[in-house]
């Protein structure tokens, strides 16, 4: 099982590797990266890439570790036992399966994906330490054991809102998605927006690089922020010449697309201004 570029996905060698190297060792792959960068669309990449069927969890603040193995529905067994319900004897019946316990009981292999574990309080990830390394748990309401049929593909992303514990971080297979450089970013558009004529292309990298590196801001745009402009440039019909910003300002057409705060407007606002001073 060896995953690669897709026809919609550009995978870099290094992410590749690393997507392999947690498949053999049979490690979850940690992903860490921008917002943006395409960790979540990976999962899903590799599922289509392998063959595999996905199950998502998408991880909240309020999400609880316990919610991926199973959660018993303690309230509708007492309400079905006032009402007499044959059903209520059963205590399986009341056993909400969580994603860990639908992908270890799969009839096949499948990608796991933890989508955003950094979402979640700092207890989570050890609260799965267990389950994902033996990949196996107990339900304490029926007395059964359940265990991985097939060992899934767990990929783990994380936006580095906050740090993950050591014990954690020791069971997985590592790797940072850096942003791509400018060749990477074509290889990505050639597969979004094909036929997107050089020059337009060049004249739009040219000022999202610029943006992305403008000392002090606060939100740099992410690869899908830039594919978002691009679409937006096609849609009406943008030529290399109207992209070109007057003298004076800084704020590139369309730019809702791409600075995602008023801090930042402004910030190219005050650029252009003293720029204006100097001249």
């Amino acid at each position: 099982m060896q995953f690669s570029s897709t026809e919609t996905y550009v995978a870099s060698p290094d992410l590749a590797l690393a997507v392999n190297a947690a498949v053999t060792l049979e490690r979850p792959l940690l992903v860490k990266g921008e917002p943006g960068t395409g960790k979540t669309e990976l999962a899903r990449q590799v599922a289509a890439s392998l063959g595999l069927p996905i199950i998502e969890w998408n991880v909240k603040s309020t999400t609880r570790a316990q919610q991926g193995l199973y959660e018993y529905d303690a309230v509708s067994r007492l309400r079905d036992s006032q009402l007499g319900e044959a059903r209520v004897h059963d205590i399986a019946n009341y056993i909400r399966k969580g994603k860990l316990w639908q992908a270890f009981e799969a009839d096949g292999k499948v990608v796991l994906l933890i989508d955003e574990i950094d979402k979640a309080d700092i207890e989570f990830p050890n609260d799965l330490l267990q389950e994902l390394d033996r990949m196996e748990f107990h339900v304490y309401e029926t007395g059964e054991t359940i265990m991985a049929r097939h060992r899934p593909v767990v990929i783990i992303t994380s936006n580095n809102e906050k740090e993950l514990p050591d014990a954690f971080l020791r069971r997985c297979f590592f790797h940072y998605i850096r942003f791509p450089d400018a060749e990477t970013l074509k290889r990505i558009v050639a597969v979004h927006h094909p036929g997107l004529k050089p020059r337009l292309l060049d004249e739009a990298l040219t000022q999202f690089l610029e943006l992305r590196e403008a000392p002090g801001l606060k939100k740099k745009p992410s690869t899908s922020e830039f594919l978002d402009w691009l679409k937006l440039i096609l849609a009406e019909d943008l030529s290399p010449e109207d992209l070109k910003r007057p003298a004076g300002e800084m704020l590139p057409r369309l730019h809702g697309a791409l600075l995602k705060n008023e801090q930042d407007v402004a910030l190219f606002e005050r650029l252009a201004f003293m720029a204006r001073r100097q001249r």
